[in-house]
């Protein structure tokens, strides 16, 4: 990939890792012209720059700039992502955090509750680990009381059961914990303040999990046909919408 780019190896930690992917996408559209092309960015600079930013603005003209030499060869485009993003943090900068494994550790004594967080990635620099959705294993007595305690925290927008989360957000029940909670578009949760390095967030916390985050945009380069407008679409319906229902292109007739 290096070779194909010219490019150096980019940072984990930067802008150029999606520019790199773009720069590769482009090279083997033009030199390979594969039937799809999968280019997976970074959500790097959408955790650490709002929208309207110099650093967000900058980023999304580099895209516009890439998007509009892959139209320029031909390609269908379909651009997505795999969720939204919110400031989550007070007026001071400070995370708006619950660390909730020590508020059920107050409540139930520790080694009582389990909770776990899916956001817990390596890169720690994107968001310390912290976002809005987790799951906690609890016996069996504790549960409704839970429920009920939890629901009533500032910050939190839902506690749900297995089996309720498992019908509203379509999981599997094995691989959940007893009880689910999502934190609001303001907060997020957290396991232990002890366990949480938050030394690499050089800027106020952007992170995303929760249900204030689901919805993403579906920008196609040509007009959609023959979708049935009651149709829920969600991002992972991008590969049937390009492949069987983006009109065909028009090509201008030379004068």
């Amino acid at each position: 990939a290096l070779a194909l780019t010219g490019l150096p190896k980019p940072h984990i930690y930067s802008a150029d890792l999606s520019l790199f992917v773009l720069e590769a996408g482009i090279k083997l559209l033009e030199e390979r012209r594969p039937d799809i092309l999968y280019l997976s960015l970074t959500d790097y600079v959408q955790h650490k720059a709002a929208p309207g930013s110099p650093a967000a603005n900058a980023f999304y003209a580099m895209m516009d700039g890439y998007l509009a030499q892959l139209d320029a060869l031909g390609a269908t485009i379909v651009v997505t992502a795999d969720h939204g993003m919110n400031d989550k943090h007070g007026a001071d900068g400070s995370p708006n955090v619950i660390y909730l494994q020590d508020v059920l550790d107050g409540w139930y004594g520790a080694g009582i509750a389990r909770v776990i967080l899916p956001i817990t990635d390596p890169y720690v620099v994107h968001h310390g680990a912290l976002g809005s959705f987790a799951t906690v294993y609890l016996p069996l007595a504790a549960r409704a009381h839970a429920v009920r305690v939890l629901q009533a925290l500032p910050g939190i927008d839902v506690v749900l059961t297995r089996e309720q989360a498992v019908e509203r957000f379509e999981l599997a029940g094995d691989r959940i914990g007893d009880l689910v909670i999502v934190s609001d578009h303001l907060t997020v949760l957290g396991t232990s303040a002890a366990r949480h390095d938050l030394t690499g967030l050089t800027v106020p916390l952007r992170s995303h999990g929760g249900i204030s985050e689901q919805k993403v945009p579906l920008l196609f380069n040509r007009p959609l046909q023959g979708v049935d407008p009651a149709r829920r679409l969600r991002n992972f319906d991008v590969f049937d919408l390009a492949l069987n229902h983006v009109a065909p292109r028009v090509v201008p007739s030379s004068q």
